[in-house]
């Protein structure tokens, strides 16, 4: 977007990939709004595999649209780098929201608790279901379920955030077979074998979500990332009623549907987990709104900003300077002469679609839209003809579909001079007594194209020269009309 620039304002977290920054987009019109913008770290920059991965699936994340699902902004590149600029959610993500509640020794509430697992339902069904023009299913999976990338807002919005590991059938770069994908304790049965992941693997993902927040621990967490991978493999799922008095069997089958060892056995869709989530609140009465949900984030929110550490202002500062240096350079990928190269030149004006200026010689010339039909061309020159001979009619073709006389000479020979005639709203007159004047004539049911308008011209029967037959009827009518009435009232004796 080279119309508008990004300032950041704060940093909000930094991890193995990327580091995330509060920044402010400000538009050449003076509307500013606040953002995320998400900076990968530029070793990663340099890795083509990557980048061409990381590409493809931040072009698939840009075009869900979903009150769900964080939106992309924009996704551009500079000096060494890539940036994601997506929407801001101002709130916290479920990990942090966990955490403060853990520390607190309160147990996350269980009807807010399935408030937000059918939000985060409603989010991943719609990029499941997202087909594309073609009504092709995408197939996407997002892959990385898990409480830092599940966002609730102050308002009480619950949104899926970072698809960056999400795969479609459509990626130009497939992941290598066997690669294991997403966070090792948030991964299905079938993915920790290295199986083919699709839509269920997030659905047991979202189960081990619901499953920690009510238990208020870890579900899969072992010493090392193989233990972690091994306890997952084996899916052994500890009874919640035991950990949390506000869960019952009822609820604790519905919750292991989700977190069945083979995905047949699952909830086959994201949709499905949803409406089992939202009959269990309807059976048991529970009142739950967004708004539950906001009072939560705010209470938490408001803790942790108390024990948040401020930055030094010797350090914040040249973070500020060198991020706000590169994000002067930002240019939209698809306005990069070289994608795969962040430092690649922008394109010129002239190469970007829809920056060149106006072309007049671009625009259609109606004179000329029938030039190259033979049809046409001979109705138009059997109408020239037929100008010149006495008692032939002369009609035109007009965009009212009125017929008119086009004077002693009738019609030009040319389809623009029909087009462009301007004597056609009034009819010409004439003090030639032996020549009718012309008519205005009703148009059909129907209008008629060019084409036929043109062979109308000349086929046309020529208009009757008098009408005295036509009054001398009138008359009859008219007198006879009379005379019956007449006799109806007495004047004329039966």
């Amino acid at each position: 977007m080279a119309e508008q620039r990004y300032r950041v304002i704060d940093r909000l977290e930094a991890g193995g990939m990327a580091e995330v920054f509060v920044g402010e987009a400000q538009s050449v019109q003076g509307f500013k709004k606040k953002v995320a913008i998400k900076r990968v770290l530029p070793h990663l920059a340099q890795n083509k595999k990557f980048i061409t991965m990381f590409l493809d699936e931040a072009r698939l994340g840009a075009k869900l649209n979903h009150a769900n699902i964080v939106t992309v902004f924009d996704i551009g590149a500079a000096d060494n780098t890539y940036f994601i600029v997506m929407e801001y959610i101002d709130g916290g993500n479920l990990k942090t929201i966990m955490e403060i509640l853990r520390k607190q020794g309160r147990h996350f509430p269980i009807k807010d608790a399935i408030y937000i697992c059918m939000e985060a339902c409603r989010g991943l069904s719609y990029a499941h279901e997202l087909q594309d023009d073609d009504g092709v299913p995408l197939a996407i999976v997002h892959r990385d379920v898990s409480p830092p990338n599940l966002m609730l807002s102050r308002r009480g919005e619950i949104k899926v955030t970072d698809f960056g590991l999400a795969k479609a059938t459509t990626q130009l770069e497939k992941t290598d077979p066997g690669v294991v994908k997403g966070k090792f304790s948030y991964l299905a049965p079938e993915q920790a074998l290295g199986q083919e992941a699709d839509a269920r693997a997030d659905v047991f993902a979202l189960g081990v979500v619901l499953w920690e927040m009510l238990a208020g621990r870890r579900l899969f967490l072992g010493e090392t990332d193989y233990q972690t991978v091994k306890l997952v493999q084996q899916a052994n799922i500890p009874s919640l009623q035991r950990l949390n008095p506000e869960v019952d069997a009822e609820f604790e089958e519905v919750l292991g549907k989700a977190l069945a060892r083979d995905p047949n056995d699952r909830y086959q869709s994201a949709r499905e987990m949803g409406d089992a989530l939202t009959g269990f609140i309807f059976r048991h009465q529970m009142k739950v709104t967004s708004y539950d949900i906001a009072n939560l984030v705010n209470g938490v929110v408001k803790e942790a900003e108390k024990s948040k550490k401020p930055a030094k202002q010797g350090q914040q500062s040249i973070i500020d300077r060198l991020i706000q240096e590169e994000l002067l350079r930002f240019t939209s990928l698809d306005d990069l002469s070289d994608p795969l190269n962040p430092g690649a030149q922008p394109l010129s004006p002239e190469d970007v679609q829809g920056a060149k200026p106006l072309d007049l010689g671009a625009f259609e010339n109606p004179a000329e839209w029938f030039s190259d039909d033979a049809d046409v061309a001979a109705a138009i020159d059997g109408q020239s003809r037929a100008g010149s001979q006495p008692g032939v009619g002369q009609r035109g073709w007009n965009e009212a579909g009125l017929e008119q006389n086009h004077g002693d000479d009738g019609p030009s020979g040319d389809l623009s001079s029909l087009l462009e005639s301007d004597d056609h709203a009034q009819p010409s007159r004439t003090s030639d007594p032996g020549r009718p004047a012309p008519r205005l004539s009703a148009p059909g049911p129907q209008p008629m194209t060019f084409q036929e308008a043109a062979i109308h011209a000349v086929d046309a029967p020529a208009k009757p020269k008098s009408m005295a037959w036509l009054w001398a009827l009138v008359a009859v009518v008219v007198l006879g009309g009379a005379g019956a009435a007449a006799w109806f009232l007495g004047f004329i004796p039966h």
